[in-house]
């Protein structure tokens, strides 16, 4: 899609959404599927360029969560409705292994057994084939699982339609840099786009911008949120020959991943230590100063040959991967998920802006909750 120009230039709506990402395509559907005129602002030229794409492409089936059971539920719950609802965006065609680390990790294989027993989580010991990649000092136990990927691309493709089909009107290459009273009691959102500058005034406004949620904030004189943030990497790899057509996810401290990357053909390798590469406090007086420096446009050296020396350790035959690229990203949380890996997500009502609503979600299907909250807020109003 090309940004807008001229005629195609945003006009007033009931509601405004600032983020081209999953969450703010499903939120401008459903809005605009209740039948309320919605404008959806993405600053990048393409939707779901940014976060929505690079990350690991999981959808969480709930195991990743044993230290959280309630999220792990929550995540179990939403698993099939995700794959139902995106099949064709799904591939599952892979055995998935989990494998329990025999030192250093916060749980154990029989107590790993039990939560996935406890949620509903489908589990059996992998076959002596697959078992069999994993050393035996290093790995208590490995076992299959039922957890699938996504395709990016397909994902995109599919929300972009369908918020195209509820008549929301899509603003790539529109940067909203700021917020303030409009009139009639709404919000008045500044954008730009090219050479163009405007305003656009609507009665809700989601922030669905995630790590730059502060950003638009801080750009309207508002009240930030207390969040943490962290420059990532994930490392975009061709497995061993023996590993392809199958998953690896090791846990549950020296934590990685070696998944399916579906949208560029790929596998995607991530390491508890190594993927982070930076972390700051939003509240930390040097934030600004941390996020100028550590950013997806500005980030080091890869840590990739740490991620796969580790993993080497864990399944010898991790030695014969090959780096390909890397996916650098800036991920967003809330404070309290760093203690329990936990994934709560936010809708906040500003206060200092009651018209104005900020989301984030900690994983893809988490939406489904997303939607429920503002469907409440926002449409019963």
């Amino acid at each position: 899609m090309n940004a807008p120009s001229g005629g195609d230039l945003p006009a007033d709506a009931d509601v405004a959404v600032i983020g081209g990402g999953f969450y703010g395509l499903r939120i401008g559907a459903m809005t605009a599927s209740a039948g309320r005129s919605t404008a959806l602002f993405e600053r990048e030229l393409h939707f779901l360029s940014r976060a929505s794409f690079n990350n690991q492409a999981r959808v969480h089936g709930g195991y990743h969560y044993p230290r959280s059971v309630l999220t792990a539920m929550r995540a179990r719950h939403l698993y099939a409705r995700f794959q139902q609802e995106f099949a064709s965006a799904i591939n599952g065609e892979f055995q998935h292994v989990y494998a329990i680390a025999r030192h250093q990790t916060k749980v154990r294989a029989r107590e790993f057994a039990e939560f996935c027993r406890r949620i509903g989580a489908p589990l059996s010991p992998a076959p002596r084939a697959l078992a069999a990649h994993f050393d035996a000092n290093t790995v208590e136990q490995s076992f299959l699982a039922e957890e699938a990927v996504f395709d990016a691309h397909a994902l995109a493709d599919l929300a972009i339609a369908n918020a195209q089909r509820e008549g929301v009107r899509c603003l790539p290459g529109c940067e909203v840099v700021g917020l303030a009273p409009g009139s009639a009691r709404r919000l008045r959102l500044h954008w730009r786009s090219g050479a163009n500058t405007g305003t656009t005034d609507a009665d809700w406004v989601v922030n669905a911008t995630y790590s730059a949620l502060n950003d638009v904030l801080a750009q309207s004189g508002l009240t930030p949120i207390p969040l943490i943030h962290e420059l990532t990497e994930i490392a975009i790899v061709r497995p061993p020959v023996a590993l392809r057509g199958c998953g690896v996810t090791v846990m549950d401290g020296p934590f990685w991943s070696c998944l399916p990357f579906p949208a560029l053909g790929a596998y995607s390798l991530t390491h508890v230590r190594y993927t982070p590469h930076a972390r700051w406090r939003s509240d930390d007086a040097d934030a600004a100063s941390a996020a100028r420096v550590s950013s997806p446009q500005s980030h080091g050296p890869s840590s990739a040959p740490l991620m796969q020396r580790d993993a080497e350790r864990f399944v010898p035959l991790m030695r014969e991967a090959q780096h390909l690229t890397s996916l650098w990203e800036t991920k967003t949380v809330l404070p309290r998920s760093a203690g329990d890996d936990s994934r709560p997500i936010l809708v906040r009502q500003h206060d200092d802006a009651p018209g104005l609503v900020s989301v984030l979600g900690g994983k893809i299907d988490s939406v489904y909750d997303v939607e429920d909250e503002l469907r409440d807020l926002i449409l019963s109003a």
